[in-house]
């Protein structure tokens, strides 16, 4: 059996906490608001790129998840370097190559902190291969982009669900039965 003696001591507790948990409640942090300035990585084509790379080296040089972590952070500043030099430098192929070979020796030597010795070997062994698939998938990214873009204007996707889309109408008249065709036909 309980003390009744207890009750209200038990109740004044429970309301002087009641207060003390609303507060808690109310402090809780806001929501965060996406800062609309950033580019999102669907407008942004280097991360997709730098992930893309970070995929490749991972698997290949198995590392685990501290090392991709890094390498995934050096990639990622790495191709915006290499996105930037290549918008600077268009139209001027000795002075890109001279620009991509000091992006590729700044991630040479970060690399190097992150990666152990047999990690690291495979990695210089393998970075040509690393560096043209890269470059093979910025050319080949950057004329599938045009080509979407091209095709979207071209033939604009339908904006409802239904598919329907605003054109023309149908000149032809849609052909009915003749006949009653309806519940009550025999």
């Amino acid at each position: 059996m309980t003390n009744p003696r207890l009750f209200p001591v038990a109740l004044g507790l429970f309301l002087a906490a009641a207060p003390a948990a609303r507060a808690q409640q109310a402090a809780l942090p806001p929501v965060a608001v996406q800062d609309k300035t950033q580019p999102s990585p669907r407008l942004n084509p280097a991360v997709d790129r730098a992930e893309r790379l970070s995929d490749l080296m991972v698997r290949d040089l198995r590392l685990n998840g501290y090392q991709a972590a890094r390498l995934r952070v050096i990639n990622a500043d790495k191709t915006a370097k290499l996105v930037a030099a290549e918008r600077q430098s268009a139209g001027n192929a000795p002075a890109l190559a001279q620009q991509r070979t000091s992006i590729y020796h700044e991630r040479d030597q970060e690399l190097q902190a992150v990666l152990s010795n047999d990690q690291y070997s495979n990695y210089f062994d393998a970075r040509n291969r690393y560096n043209k698939a890269d470059h093979d998938y910025a050319s080949s990214a950057g004329q599938a982009a045009t080509q979407a873009f091209i095709k979207s204007v071209q033939n604009p996707a339908p904006a409802r669900a239904n598919n329907a889309t605003i054109g023309p109408a149908n000149p032809k008249a849609t052909a009915r039965p003749a006949g009653n065709l309806g519940r009550n036909a025999r």
